[in-house]
């Protein structure tokens, strides 16, 4: 059994372009279901959050409408409740990523606010992609490869191929034009090479040791890749 280090938003809000304070944090499915591949195939999970903040979950990723349904949505609530790491994550200032096989980052708009300039999260994306070892990063979660920089100030991810959140969803969300930037403008801008797939449907990149989606349908079938690397 090994441990795959879930690396995951403190933020509940995200900062648009007039101040506001867009009510946020992490998506429950971007969580949930890398969680119970993860743990179906017998991984322990650790969380760590920047100074160890219970990771808040977006609201508006429970509802029924943006899970296939009710039931659906009661479905990833309840795997939600039962992850007990979501309620004691370490502190990712302490991690040391020789304890994990494998490093996955949901998404959700929370990282946009934090993930995005946490030198301690660059370091460790850093370390990951160069160790070799399987790293994964769904939807908003891209954001944080703005934080990974090399000596010289280059993007450590530049020239990488991956998926994110595009410009197409954030304006169909109805974001975008409120937003000081985009992701995927931000990522391009890096250097970094952005596969945009369509909408809303799964789009999972890989490349070398990084494997990234698109949404939150990618974050199943990221999974999937992520186990396959893992072996």
């Amino acid at each position: 059994m090994s441990k795959i280090l879930f690396v995951m938003t403190g933020a509940d809000h995200w900062t648009l372009a007039d101040g506001t304070k867009h009510p946020t944090g992490f998506w429950a499915e971007e969580a949930a279901a890398p969680y119970e591949a993860f743990k179906a195939a017998g991984h322990e999970i650790v969380v760590a959050t920047p100074g160890g903040v219970v990771p808040p979950v977006d609201q508006g990723s429970l509802a029924a409408e943006v899970n296939g349904g009710q039931e659906n949505a009661d479905r990833i609530a309840a795997v939600l409740a039962a992850m007990t790491e979501l309620r004691a994550p370490v502190r990712l200032e302490d991690v040391n990523l020789d304890d994990y096989a494998a490093v996955f980052y949901p998404g959700g708009q929370g990282p946009m606010e934090d993930l995005a300039v946490d030198a301690e999260s660059g370091r460790l994306l850093t370390l990951a992609l160069e160790s070799g070892k399987p790293l994964g990063v769904v939807c908003h979660g891209p954001a944080a490869l703005l934080a990974a920089t090399r000596a010289d100030g280059s993007n450590t991810f530049a020239g990488y191929r991956v998926a994110a959140f595009t410009n197409a969803e954030e304006s169909q969300a109805g974001l975008a034009d409120q937003a000081k930037w985009l992701l995927q403008d931000r990522l391009t801008e890096a250097g970094v090479q952005v596969q945009v797939g369509e909408p809303w449907v799964p789009n999972v990149v890989v490349d070398r040791n990084l494997v990234t989606g698109q949404n939150p349908a990618s974050s199943a079938p990221l999974a999937a890749e992520l186990l396959q690397k893992l072996g």
